[in-house]
This record gives C-alpha cells, structure tokens and sequence, in this order.
C-alpha cells in the first residue's frame, strides 16, 4: 500500500514521525480520512478518536485541538493533546469525567462550556483507553 510521510506534534513533543497508510482524526467539520495522494488540506481538529495505520497495524488515540495540515504529500496533525491508547490511565479518565459532570450542574454558562469540553476530552480517553 503506498504511504506518505506524518508528523504529529504536541506541545508535549513528537508523538510520531514516520511513514504511515492511513490517517482519520475528527474535524471540526466531522472525520476526515488522510492517504496517500491526498489533496492539500487544512481544517481545525476537535476531540475525538484519531487512528495510524502503518504496515497494516492500526495505533488509536484520543486527540483534541489543533490543526491538520497535508502539504504536497507530507501530513502534519498539531494537536493539543494526542495520547496513544496504551498511555491513557482509564482510572483517571473516570474521575475526570466524574468532575466534569459535576462541574457542569454546578457552573456559570462559561464554567458550564470549559467544563463540557473537559467532559468531552475524558469520555474520549475513556473510549480510546478501553480500546471501543
């Protein structure tokens, strides 16, 4: 299968680097697959399930935030936060989704939005680090 080259940064570092087949992160706009070929791109990423596929294995993370950006056949997707599946602490994705709810019955309209997209980032951790 052919592949292009991808870079997905964070403010934490690179998180990949490398050849890959596939690339479907969530937009704004809904998900968006990436291959080889693809046409230039750029939208804004949301939070949602991102997925790597290289060598026919396919990697899953929780993303939020950032832009993607494909730019004659080179793909970079700067994220806020991008966390491979097997790095996220399900437990403390738990709590912060506990925290969020109750943020949200209890906040000001502002409070009640920042708390939503926390709400928002921890049940996708959860989903990605249960592996569903």
């Amino acid at each position: 299968m052919n592949t292009f080259h991808l870079q997905i940064v964070t403010p934490d570092g690179l998180m990949f680097d490398g050849d890959a087949e596939k690339l479907l992160v969530r937009t704004t706009e809904g998900d968006v697959g990436i291959m080889s070929g693809h046409c230039d791109y750029v939208t804004p990423v949301d939070t949602g399930v991102a997925k790597v596929t290289t060598n026919g294995d396919v990697r899953t993370a929780a993303c939020s935030g950032g832009l993607l950006n494909v730019k004659k056949g080179t793909v970079r997707l700067v994220a806020s936060t991008f966390e491979w599946s097997e790095d996220i602490d399900v437990e403390r994705a738990l709590r912060a989704k506990e925290a969020a709810e109750k943020k949200i019955k209890e906040a000001s309209d502002y409070e009640e939005r920042a708390a939503e997209i926390k709400l928002k980032r921890a049940l996708t951790r959860i989903r990605v680090g249960e592996g569903k």
